[in-house]
């Protein structure tokens, strides 16, 4: 069986840099290509190898021969990324945080018009995908609920997309809007954090934290509370070599891991 043909943009960033480490440890995934914005050699050099480094997406793809882009830049410059790819009908795993849902729609269009897969994740960690099924379950139980979302200082958006989608799962498993109760004087303002339908949302950002959540049940006499962090970027790598693996598979968006994982 062939490798799956990978180019990653956004190569020299964090996650990119890691992503290219993990897909260096696989057997059936092949690194092929890698972008970014600015580039100043014609090749990168990773372990064993070196791959063609670009900043035009469009025209390594066509060189590669690329099965999959990854992507985990900015919500703009995936958007870039995802039409470019499309056009070349080749499959999406896309880690970016800050997509707004017509950009999810668009990505999802594309599929459709494209005949390509896509896997969208805001989160690419088994313990965060895990964590929403579970907040899923609890959520059918009871009616009171809050969402505390951890970040390092340098994340640009707030409240997470993690926190978005869990709480978007939550909404759906509880079939109506949580209990919000209402608080009747705010000594300082927003004190009470944000809200989606009666969940509220509170975005903690501190150089002591990399990326956790945790989501708060309560009910008469009763607390329930669900944690995740992680401490690392390799947290993030078991998932995206998943989506990588299963995204050249499959037809169409599946929005977030926890939706990959019930598909297998």
């Amino acid at each position: 069986m062939k490798p799956i043909r990978v180019v990653v943009n956004g190569a020299l960033g964090r996650m990119g840099q890691e992503i290219i480490n993990a897909i260096a440890k696989q057997d059936t995934i092949e690194l092929v290509g890698a972008v970014e914005k600015e580039v100043t050699q014609k090749y990168l050099p990773i372990v064993g190898k070196v791959v063609r480094f670009s900043s035009d997406l469009d025209s390594l793809l066509e060189e590669c021969d690329a099965n999959a882009v990854v992507d985990f830049t900015t919500a703009e410059a995936s958007m870039v990324a995802a039409r470019i790819a499309a056009k070349r009908k080749v499959n999406l795993v896309i880690g970016t945080t800050g997509l707004s849902e017509e950009n999810i729609a668009e990505i999802d269009q594309l599929c459709q018009k494209c005949d390509i897969g896509a896997v969208v994740a805001p989160n690419f960690s088994l313990s965060a995908a895990v964590l929403i099924k579970l907040a899923e379950l609890a959520a059918r139980f009871f009616d009171h609920a809050e969402i505390i979302e951890m970040h390092h200082d340098k994340k640009v958006d707030a409240p997470s997309g993690t926190a978005i989608n869990t709480a978007k799962a939550m909404l759906k498993a509880h079939g109506k809007p949580f209990t919000y109760p209402k608080t009747k004087t705010e000594v300082i303002p927003r004190t009470r954090g944000g809200q989606i339908k009666g969940i509220a949302i509170h975005s903690l950002r501190s150089p002591g934290f990399m990326a956790g959540q945790e989501v708060i049940f309560s009910g008469e006499g009763q607390r329930l509370s669900l944690h995740m962090e992680t401490i690392s970027r390799e947290a993030y790598m078991p998932g995206v070599i998943l989506a990588i693996k299963e995204v050249v598979k499959r037809k169409g968006l599946i929005y977030g891991l926890a939706s990959l994982l019930e598909k297998l």
